[in-house]
């Protein structure tokens, strides 16, 4: 049943605003996604809010959020950092008319006085391998540029401050190994699916790390 329609009027009285500010933000709410029907001098419902973008972040939210972001661009990863950017414009796009300026202008920043190294070209695979868990063949180069190739179960990109570094399970030593986003040289899936196993290594992982702090290592 189509919920009863509600007036501009109706809202803007009862939010304390102008009835140009309700269409404008009824506008902004439509191009950010959520599902508005309805039109001036009828009246408007919601017919979805599962796109609903969000209005409500207080000023500490922002800053948290575009710390985050931030954050996020720092990190060396250009399809995340071009994320990061796509994310930040359509929260500014969603939020009431001069809020926006507190995520621009935040007050919380990054700084980094060493850059982090390049990531792979090959990341974007890497992260699609992660999530579909698909054994990976790569080329590594030690700290001497000596290259080898392996096949890994790759588990998780981990972000440190020195730059993105692949956290996987090497099958040739059988154990958990940390590889450095900028020597990995080359990088291919074999075709073999490790499914389920993704979730039980990095909680057998965790567990060793509980282990190893436990003994002060």
């Amino acid at each position: 049943m189509k919920p009863a329609p509600v007036t501009a009027a109706s809202l803007a009285e009862e939010t304390g605003v102008s009835l140009r500010s309700v269409y404008r933000d009824i506008d902004s709410l439509r191009a950010a996604g959520a599902r508005i029907e309805g039109e001036r001098g009828y009246g408007y419902w919601l017919v979805e809010d599962l796109a609903l973008p969000p209005q409500m972040l207080d000023r500490d939210e922002m800053e948290a959020l575009a710390l985050g972001l931030a954050q996020v661009r720092a990190m060396g990863d250009k399809t995340l950092a071009r994320a990061a950017d796509s994310v930040l414009a359509k929260i500014a796009a969603s939020l009431p008319e001069g809020r926006a300026q507190h995520l621009f202008h935040a007050v919380s920043q990054v700084y980094r006085p060493e850059p982090c190294s390049p990531s792979s070209p090959d990341m974007d695979r890497i992260r699609a391998a992660c999530f579909g868990e698909r054994a990976l063949r790569i080329g590594y180069r030690d700290r001497h540029g000596t290259l080898t190739t392996c096949r890994i179960l790759p588990l998780a990109v981990m972000y440190t401050e020195r730059g993105l570094t692949l956290l996987a399970w090497c099958c040739l030593r059988e154990g958990f190994r940390m590889f450095r986003g900028d020597r990995i040289a080359a990088c291919q899936e074999d075709g073999q699916s490790f499914r389920p196993r993704r979730v039980t290594l990095l909680r057998a992982y965790l567990a060793q790390l509980r282990a190893s702090a436990a003994k002060g290592e």
